[in-house]
């Protein structure tokens, strides 16, 4: 007889020389041939016994016996196998789906070899339902023959009802997902049915919060699902209340993770905002064929109120009287279980506290006004307060008529009623039709006029829509099932037949729906099935004139309208349509080289190589937005957009039916959204001969692009001062190495004036090239994709080389004024600084071209002929700036340095008077051109790190362009000007030339060579 046996062992083990206990399960063989008890062997052992263990790495540990406990036991007569799990064990699949040895019968087979043959129980609980045309016997039949021979069975259940069999079943095994889909297979061959789909309960393990979590909170749930050699196809999360269920995916309040270094299958929800809209039963599951495991719990949120909805009545509390009047204001919250503690404030003094109840979601305070007071408003604010001590509160401010206040007299329109007002105050009604939801303002003006009623009252069903909107941005149902219903709500909304006022209120919260929908496009991707509906509620909208609203607030929701709809049609997905149309828009897309397309008579091309071209013509939008009252508008407004594209000489080319035949001026336009209102920047526009306007748009780059994140900082100015600067800045440079070819031989006498000058010269040479390079790409559009290339490794290059002359000139000054009386040989400053100034650079660039191309990623822009930029530390102008930055910093050093040194320090060795000259002009150079370029680029940094669109980011901007587009200029005056030496020579040459060189110039001239020998 031979016995099996599980033993929970404990011993030390030896890793890393790190001392640890471990358990251990071990299993036991005893072969006899007379009978023996297993368990009598068990309490035969001590528990100080030791042995040594070796694992699978051919390790040996010693480890004690800490308990035993019988598992399995077999009893063998000669080759008959009579084996049982031990009570509260069961048979492991391995056993049951290789021995067939299954449920709690005795097994006679050889099991000794199985790596498992008995396990605890695990519950677990699989349900699921097929379509049938068996009769309801037949299917039971079959469905119990193929369920029923599951491992560790403990009940089955099969209920036909209507055609429909659903299943339930639950075992005490671990369930081996590859048998049970093999069972429902077998079943849906039997019964000729579609896939079987089951969940499962039981084989995942899910993290949630116990106890209940804060208001706003951030948590990580997490779910895993572990069986050897399974990978799940796919993961997710859902959330269920009473009568609703979410699926879970990326927005703004929940991120779904999928990576895990301990786990082969994992997937967690990362809840960043925990409101109201995220309680309730949280499920995460893992699909393997038809079969979906999942786990479920409950997350409890310790609730604020979402919204806290005050009004008060009367609406202005009239002291003309000398009265003090009574305004009761009421504070309405969404239905909730949360109980709260209240409190209720008068002028921020606490007056009266109180506890809500389940049935109340309306509380009222009466607030007596104070008259006397002299203040113009009197507020009111409520505290909600919940069961972890959290608090969020509301106010209103209740306006005062006093007696000799100007005011609006009483007034009642369409049915409302607006009270007597002071002026430039704003009275806010509460109230709006049925079947409506918001709120509706009036203005009292300084003149006592009302102003026209500003409605916010929404229909109920759009409020819901929003709603859904929201939770979708939020990714809490965030599928395109729920998109398709998002955009079908606005397009039923768009078809109602409303009031004026009403009608616009909708018009602008669909606006607002669509610019939500657009920000969720950037997280989830939406199908192409999604716009018929957008096409035809957003056609809907423009048809009114939104007279209902001021000229102001027209043009907000017409540019809003504008901006969303293009986000919006950009990120959606097109697969196989060529276009949509309505009344008042439509679409069309095209994938081919030759995009020539016509939309509402506007014949429209653009010059692309890749990529998805999406054009959208708007009719009844032009006269929405703002406009030139001097100038005429066509009535179409095209937007295009290119998608998957990596080209950088764009050009569109529009062809528009003129509207005005009398016109004498034709401008193609473009909405400026930055400064919201139409700009020709970059556009031209030609009449043909047959009464149609032909426009070509492009943008050109101006030189702050060098230190740019982005390519979106030129202007029309900017470029101006560019290019005269780059003028000015080049001739220079060609004036200052024509002036140190002719005075090389005078001014480089001594060591010191040899360096400073071969150093400035290199300055000013790799200035020269990169102003070249620079100017010859300012139009990228014009250049090929190999001149492109070049000229951004030229700039990037001369750039650099310029840098690393300028260490070299600081690095030299500071030592020869520290270590005065240990110059550096010539030949080791030429030496070292042809490594610096030459070598250095093309290492740099080379080593940064390689980098990008062997990781795939682009070391230039094609539509600057620059470096490129994705964020932080991240993109190949790093390989420009960080270099720059160094160096920059090291030169500002050097000009400290410097200075303090020949402040502090005289050398009164005459002999070395020639030496202190040019350690003078030397200074007056560092004091002139290390700011120059030190202060210029560090100003070019900032402007890197800096948002643009604000002041301050202009400001930068102007003085950066300015100061390096004229760079070459400064160095002519701060490299010869300010130099005697210089211009002593340059005055000797010039008076030989013209034959009228004086006797006090010859003997200014051998004074100078005689100091200089």
């Amino acid at each position: 007889m031979w016995t099996k046996v599980f033993l929970l062992l404990i011993g030390a083990v030896c890793i890393y020389q790190v001392s640890s206990q471990d358990i251990y399960v071990a299993e036991l063989m005893v072969e006899s041939n007379i009978t023996l008890e297993a368990q009598t062997i068990l309490l035969s052992w001590s528990a100080a016994v030791s042995f040594d263990v070796e694992d699978s790495n051919n390790q040996v540990h010693q480890v004690t016996i800490s308990s035993s406990e019988l598992v399995a036991e077999c009893l063998v007569v000669g080759e008959d196998y009579s084996c049982n799990c031990s009570k509260g064990y069961y048979w492991s699949n391995e056993v049951c789906y290789t021995y067939s040895c299954c449920n709690e019968s005795t097994c006679t087979k050889n099991v000794s070899l199985a790596t498992s043959i008995c396990v605890l129980p695990t519950p677990v609980h699989i349900n699921g339902s097929i379509p049938t045309t068996l009769a309801a016997t037949a299917a039971k039949t079959v469905l119990e023959k193929h369920l029923g021979s599951l491992n560790g069975l403990k009940f089955l259940n099969v209920t036909v009802l209507s055609s429909i069999a659903d299943f339930e079943v639950e075992v005490n095994v671990k369930l081996n997902t590859s048998a049970l889909q093999e069972k429902l297979d077998n079943v849906r061959t039997e019964i000729g049915s579609g896939i079987i789909f089951a969940d499962t309960q039981g084989m995942v393990t899910i993290t949630v919060p116990n106890s209940t979590v804060n208001y706003k909170s951030q948590h990580l749930l997490n779910c895993t699902y572990e069986e050897e050699g399974v990978t799940a196809g796919s993961a997710g999360w859902n959330l269920s209340r009473e009568f609703e269920r979410f699926e879970i995916n990326n927005g703004l309040s929940a991120e779904i993770i999928h990576i895990s270094p301990d786990y082969q299958n994992y997937v967690a929800v990362n809840l960043t905002k925990l409101t109201g809209a995220w309680i309730g039963t949280y499920e995460c599951g893992f699909t393997i064929g038809s079969v979906r495991h999942i786990a479920k719990s409950y997350l409890d949120v310790a609730l604020l109120p979402d919204e806290i909805n005050m009004k008060f009545d009367p609406l202005v509390a009239d002291c003309s009287n000398n009265l003090n009047p009574t305004v009761t204001v009421s504070a309405s919250i969404p239905k909730t279980k949360e109980l709260y503690d209240i409190t209720w404030f008068y002028d921020k003094t606490e007056k009266f506290q109180q506890k809500t109840k389940n049935d109340t979601f309306v509380y009222n305070y009466d607030a007596t006004i104070d008259c006397n007071s002299g203040e113009k408003t009197h507020n009111v604010t409520i505290l909600f307060k919940n069961r972890k001590s959290q608090n969020k509160s509301a106010q209103v401010d209740i306006p005062v008529l006093k007696a000799g206040d100007l005011f609006c007299e009483e007034n009642v329109l369409n049915g409302d009623n607006w009270p007597k007002t002071p002026t430039d105050s704003t009275v806010i009604i509460k109230t709006c039709p049925v079947g409506r939801i918001g709120q509706k303002t009036r203005v009292c003006d300084p003149s006592n006029k009302w102003e026209d009623v500003f409605s916010e009252c929404i229909n109920e069903e759009l409020d819901k829509v929003a709603n859904a909107a929201d939770n979708f941005l939020n990714g809490l149902g965030a599928t395109q099932e729920v998109a398709k219903n998002i955009f079908e709500g606005i397009k039923n909304s768009s078809n109602l037949n409303s009031a004026s006022n009403d009608e616009t209120a909708d018009i602008s919260a669909s606006i607002g729906i669509i610019g939500i929908m657009a920000n969720a496009s950037k997280n989830i991707v939406l199908k192409e099935d999604v716009f018929p509906d957008l096409i035809e509620g957003a056609s809907n909208m423009v048809s009114s004139n939104w007279s209902s609203v001021n000229d102001t607030i027209r043009h907000k929701m017409s540019e809003q309208y504008l901006l969303n709809m293009e986000n919006l049609v950009k990120n959606i997905e097109v697969n196989t349509s060529e276009g949509f149309n309505s009344t008042n828009l439509e679409l069309k897309f095209c994938s081919r080289d030759d995009c020539n397309m016509t939309v509402f008579g506007v014949e429209v091309a653009m010059n692309r190589t890749s990529g998805l071209m999406k054009t959208m013509g708007v009719k009844n939008l032009m006269e929405k937005l703002k406009t030139d009252p001097d100038k005429n508008h066509n009535s179409i407004l095209m937007s295009a957009t290119l998608t998957n594209n990596n080209d950088s000489n764009i050009t569109i080319q529009m062809m528009f039916p003129n509207e005005q035949l009398n016109a004498t001026e034709f401008l193609c336009v473009f909405w400026d959204t930055k400064n919201g209102n139409w700009s020709d920047q970059g556009c031209i526009a030609n009449t043909t001969d047959n009464n149609q306007t032909f426009c070509e748009c492009n943008h050109l780059t101006s030189f702050s692009v060098l230190m740019s994140k982005t390519n979106n900082v030129s202007s029309p100015t900017l470029d101006l001062i560019t290019y005269i600067g780059l003028g000015v800045s080049i001739f220079s440079l060609l004036v200052f190495l024509l002036i140190e070819y002719l005075v090389w031989s005078v001014v480089t006498k001594t060591n010191l004036s040899h360096f400073r000058h071969t150093a400035i010269v290199n300055i000013a040479i790799f200035r020269l090239l990169a102003d070249c390079s620079f100017l010859a790409s300012a139009f990228p559009d014009k250049l090929s994709d190999t001149l492109c290339f070049a000229f951004t490794v030229c700039k990037h290059l001369f750039y650099l080389a310029m840098f690393t002359w300028m260490l070299c000139l600081s690095v030299m000054l500071v030592h020869q004024l520290i270590f005065v009386f240990s110059p550096v040989r010539k030949r080791v400053f030429m030496f070292l600084s042809s490594i610096v100034g030459y070598v250095v650079p093309i290492v740099l660039v080379g080593t940064s071209y390689v980098y990008y191309k062997y990781t795939n990623a682009e070391y230039y822009s094609r539509k600057t002929c620059w470096l490129t930029y994705q964020r932080l530390l991240e993109g190949s102008i790093h390989a420009f700036i960080l270099p720059m930055g160094i160096i920059t910093l090291a030169n500002l050093f050097s000009m400290v340095v410097v200075i303090v040194t020949l402040v502090k320090t005289s050398v009164p060795d005459s002999s070395k008077a020639d030496d202190k000259e040019t350690a003078k002009s030397i200074l007056k150079v560092v004091v002139f051109l290390t700011p120059v370029f030190g202060v210029t680029w560090i100003i070019g940094f900032f402007l890197y790190t800096m948002d643009e669109g604000t002041i301050m980011f202009e400001v930068v901007n102007y003085t950066f362009t300015i100061l390096n587009s004229f760079q070459g200029l400064f160095i002519l005056i701060t490299g010869c000007l300010t130099e005697q030496k210089v211009r002593d020579e340059l005055f000797r040459i010039i008076m030989a030339k013209s034959g009228r060189e004086t006797d006090s110039m010859q003997k200014l001239t051998s004074t100078t060579y005689t100091k200089d020998k």
